[in-house]
């Protein structure tokens, strides 16, 4: 085995060997090469190389064919292909050369560890070139006497190699320069050619791999000319109104061929062209007249050549050229139709007379006027009336009856044919059966069958529904024997209404009509539903149509969806003449969403949802509860109402008492023949809150229950007695015994105003008859401020039955610190008071200890304590009764005398710390 660096060494010598340059410059003799060189292989044939190495390379470094590797463009190529046919030579073999690369080279590995190449070589693969097939010439005219011939052919497949193509072509004595392509492989174009000599052409084709010929091809150039098309053609009108004469020049001469000629027209706007029949051009000429063209009809004209025994090529068309016919009469009337409006009086009609303009080759000029002449069949003596109009309309008031009206369509060279149309009193021939609709490739075909009587023809209107405009009418006329016309200018998703009216010798049938769609789609809207009526268990939905253009189609059904919250949909299938459907078994007090779809043929659009309740009670359930009840309440008033009515007196009692009358009051009794006077010169000598502040009892002198009369003790018995009885309703101040219902009180300075507000308190003073240290009392009254009434106890006539002799028995005493001649004013109303028996002295203690303060008027100052008062007074009058006295201990003034007192009943006040009687 070698070392290391003998492998190293070895490399460097073949690096030497294969690159450097020898003395004369060029390159040293590589180590190898592979033969073939650069072949050009058959696609998919067989392909094998061989790989050579140098005897110098061998010597040196012990380089053998066993080291040969093959690549093809650096992919290593499997050794099972790989020969080693001696020590110097291997090859390589590739079954299918369509796998081959280039490029393929040939690389030593010395011992696995340097690979070095040794040649390489580039690898064609292609395809050899077919034969060359349909090879044709024409030879076309470039100028009045110049001609070239092109030639062209199929070059078969591609080869994948640079293939060369040449058209050939000789007479049988002499060759001619062979004509190559440029930038194209299926044509080539010979300018120099000569007519009337046999040429024979061929085409050749080339590459590496072979050559091929066509078939050769053996013409006269003469027979494949293409000449050009006529030159200055021109078009003039004849003298008949149907026919042009055409002019042109040819550009070949008769010397070189005689011609022939192909003429095309169409009328202006059409796409077919007609032709002139071939016989009557097929001689040479320059001029040609076309017959049987339409009157006043422009057409457009175009012509062509070839060589007149009809070998070789047509010509290209020439230019085009227009030309118009003359006028003629029109060859027809116009089609004539009637409206009749009876809406203001039928036995007066409006009628609207139409007609279609006439079409060009029908008007066969300018149509100037129509003459319109209306006969009255029914009458023979009313005259003809005509008119001349100048559009297609004109409206006609005219008498129920039957009518001929006629239409003539006048040009500059004369009248067309009458149209004539009969308008009977009423239409009451045969009308058409079955009439139906069908559409058909964008057209709408109408059909009918006919009736059994003759027709003379059919009237077909239609007109497109609107629900925001009026129905146009369009319409045709149908010969009498069809039985079906195509209405063209339909929309699609459009409703029209179709009427066909059959036209008879002697009248008219009536009409009969038909909606119809072109085409058909899904509504372009839902319908919107909502709610008529909502109950208990029922809901009366309400809905409008949806409007002709909305539809799209027929709408076949309307389905309304409805569900609770959290129910199931429901689906109700309504018929679409509906506008009102009513949903039962519905839950009371619930919400329901529903929503409507409507169908046609060709879908379904759902409209908004829209939601409601039903109601809680039913119709009638609210009335049969309220009505009871109301019933019953209003019974209950009439009971109680009869009640109180029953028991006025008690009620009265209660809520009114009687209040007695003051003027029968017993206090006149109780007055002194000479009253206290009172001298107030001014309001401001009364308390500055205008109202008492205190209260003094004098005490009443009694040594026994003997000493006083049973006439003496009456009035304390009353007031016990009324004490007892209106201890609930009466108020007053320390224990009054006399009280009465309230009751505002007057002030000497409001004497002239009447009684006010009665529910302010007023209290009366407390009257107590004794003599001072067993001195003859005297009568001493002062009577409250108030004008309330006295208590009916007080006006009882028993207290007057003593007269004088019980009045100076029931002496009363009132101090009062306020008086005129008083200058003492800061005394207590009440000292002190003794007990004269032993057996209640607690009791009149407790009572002379009492003092009162004086209160306001109001009634809101009373309280607990006036309450308190009251209970002590009253058990101090019930002790007096039983014939104890109180004493008071100091007394300061004496009574006046009877006659000292002033003889008055008018309320007193007093300053402050005075006494005042509320």
């Amino acid at each position: 085995m070698f070392s290391r660096w003998n492998w190293v060494a070895c490399g460097f010598y073949l690096v030497l060997n294969i690159c450097s340059p020898d003395a004369s410059g060029g390159l040293v003799q590589s180590c190898g090469h592979i033969i073939p060189e650069s072949p050009v292989l058959a696609l998919g044939s067989n392909f094998t190389a061989l790989c050579i190495l140098n005897e110098s390379c061998l010597d040196f470094g012990n380089i053998y064919a066993s080291q040969i590797i093959w690549k093809i463009k650096n992919r290593l190529v499997p050794k099972e292909q790989y020969r080693e046919i001696n020590r110097t030579v291997s090859s390589v073999t590739f079954n299918d050369t369509s796998t081959l690369a280039t490029p393929l080279t040939c690389n030593i590995l010395a011992d696995g560890q340097i690979e070095q190449n040794i040649y390489g070589i580039t690898v064609t693969v292609g395809l050899a070139p077919e034969k060359p097939k349909n090879l044709s010439c024409i030879v076309h005219q470039v100028s009045r006497f110049t001609y070239v011939m092109t030639c062209t052919w199929n070059p078969g497949r591609h080869t994948f190699l640079d293939t060369q193509f040449r058209l050939r072509y000789s007479w049988p004595e002499e060759m001619f320069p062979d004509c190559i392509p440029k930038d194209v492989n299926n044509s080539c174009t010979v300018t120099d050619i000569q007519f009337f000599v046999n040429t024979e052409i061929w085409v050749e084709a080339t590459n590496a791999l072979g050559k091929a010929e066509s078939d050769p091809l053996v013409v006269d150039p003469i027979d494949i000319v293409k000449p050009l098309s006529p030159q200055n053609v021109s078009v003039s009108s004849g003298i008949l109104p149907t026919v042009l004469k055409l002019s042109w020049e040819n550009w070949i001469s008769d010397a070189v061929m005689t011609l022939k000629f192909n003429i095309r027209y169409k009328i202006v706007g059409d796409t077919n062209w007609m032709e002139v029949p071939s016989e009557d051009t097929a001689s040479p000429r320059t001029s040609f007249s076309v017959q049987g063209l339409r009157p006043y009809t422009e057409y457009v004209f175009s012509i062509r050549c070839m060589k007149e025994d009809g070998v070789g090529y047509w010509s290209d068309w020439s230019e085009e050229k227009t030309g118009i016919t003359t006028e003629d009469e029109p060859s027809k009337g116009p089609p004539l139709w009637r409206i009749i409006d009876t809406s203001h009086s039928p036995a007066s009609w409006t009628v609207h007379l139409i007609w279609k303009a006439l079409k060009p080759f029908e008007a066969n000029g300018v149509i100037l006027q129509y003459e319109v002449t209306v006969r009255d069949k029914s009458s023979l003596s009313c005259p003809v009336k005509k008119y001349n109009v100048t559009s297609t309309n004109h409206t006609l008031q005219l008498p129920e009856g039957t009518y001929e009206v006629t239409l003539i369509a006048r040009n500059s060279v004369g009248a067309s044919p009458p149209s004539v149309l009969l308008i009977p009193a009423s239409n009451s021939k045969a009308p058409v059966k079955n009439l139906r609709t069908l559409p058909k490739h964008d057209k709408l075909w109408v059909g009918w069958t006919a009736p059994n009587s003759y027709v003379l023809k059919y009237v077909i209107e239609w007109c497109l529904l609107s629900s925001s405009s009026d129905c146009i009418i369009d319409w045709q006329i149908a010969l009498g024997d069809v039985q079906g016309i195509d209405l063209k200018g339909i929309k699609p998703f459009k409703c029209y209404l179709i009427t066909v009216y059959p036209l008879y010798a002697d009248g008219q049938g009536s009409g009969q009509s038909v909606k119809a769609y072109l085409k058909q789609d899904r509504p372009s809207k839902g319908p919107t539903v909502q709610t008529k009526k909502v109950g208990k268990a029922e809901a009366v939905l309400t809905w409008n149509h949806l409007t002709v253009e909305e539809q799209n189609g027929f709408i076949r059904n309307y389905t309304i969806l409805y569900k609770t919250i959290d129910g199931n949909e429901t689906v109700v299938t309504v018929d679409p003449s509906k506008t009102e459907y009513t949903l039962s078994s519905l839950t009371s007090d619930t919400l329901y969403t529903v929503r409507m779809m409507a169908s046609t043929d060709n879908g379904s659009r759902t409209g908004p949802d829209f939601t409601f309740t039903t109601q809680k009670f039913g119709k009638g359930e609210i009335e049969a509860i309220v009505v009871p009840v109301c019933l019953a309440f209003l019974l209950i008033v009439l009971l109680g109402v009869l009640f109180c009515f029953n028991k006025r007196d008690l009620i009265k009692k209660h809520i009114w008492p009687i209040v007695p009358d003051p003027s029968k009051s017993n206090i006149a009794q109780w007055s002194p023949q000479v009253p206290a006077k009172h001298n107030f010169n001014s309001k401001d000598q009364m308390s500055p809150e205008g109202s008492l502040t205190d209260v003094s009892i004098v005490e009443i002198e009694a040594d026994d229950k003997k000493s006083f009369s049973e006439q003496d003790l009456k009035p304390f018995d009353l007031l016990k007695k009324e004490k007892s009885t209106s201890e609930g309703h009466s108020s007053g101040i320390g224990g009054s015994s006399c009280m009465s219902s309230p009751r505002q009180s007057v002030s000497d300075s409001d004497e002239g105003e009447t009684t006010q507000n009665t529910s302010s308190t007023v209290q009366y003073s407390t009257v107590v008859l004794n003599g001072y240290r067993d001195q003859t009392p005297v009568q001493v009254f002062s009577r409250s401020e108030s004008t309330q009434p006295l208590l009916d106890s007080e006006e009882r006539s028993e207290d007057h039955a003593g007269g004088a002799e019980s009045t100076a028995q029931r002496q009363q005493y009132f101090r009062q610190n306020g008086g005129q001649d008083e200058t003492n004013t800061d005394r207590p109303s009440f000292e002190r008071t003794k007990q004269v028996t032993h057996a209640n002295e607690g009791d009149l203690v407790g009572f002379v200890q009492l003092q009162i303060s004086g209160q306001s008027s109001q009634p809101l100052g009373l309280g607990m304590e006036k309450n308190i008062q009251e209970a002590a007074l009253s058990n101090v009058l019930q002790t007096c009764t039983e014939g104890q006295a109180v004493r008071p201990e100091t007394v300061e003034e004496n009574p006046l005398s009877v006659d000292e007192m002033p003889k008055s009943y008018l309320p007193q006040t007093v300053r402050q710390g005075g006494y005042m009687p509320q």
